[in-house]
């Protein structure tokens, strides 16, 4: 698992990466391209909302600290990008601020 444990120590890439996510709070991010086992946002990935009727919909508190400590999910679903390398994230399933799942495709070799 990767060293990377506070906001700070990610690449601003990937602190972009996690603002998307904490700004979204519940839904998916589509069609992230990877390069280098960066996140790239050109093309820009497709943002999914998901609303939940009568809750609060709002970006997670941790959107605006400049620092903070990084959750298990966060340093998993980066050290997935550095194992794909260059490719396309088909989706990330994002709940509460944070990545829960995320669909890629893999090298059949």
């Amino acid at each position: 698992m990767t060293s990377t444990t506070m906001k700070t120590d990610l690449s601003p890439a990937r602190r972009r990466l996690v603002e998307k996510m904490q700004r979204l709070n519940f839904g998916r991010i589509e069609g992230l391209h990877v390069r280098s086992g960066e996140p790239a946002f050109d093309p820009p990935p497709r943002i999914i909302r998901s609303v939940k009727l009568g809750g609060d919909n709002g970006p997670r508190h941790e959107a605006t600290k400049d620092d903070f400590m990084m959750k298990t999910a966060v340093r998993e679903l980066f050290d997935i990008l550095n194992q794909i390398g260059d490719g396309v994230v088909e989706c990330i399933d994002v709940r509460h601020g944070l990545p829960c799942g995320m669909t890629y495709q893999e090298n059949a070799a």
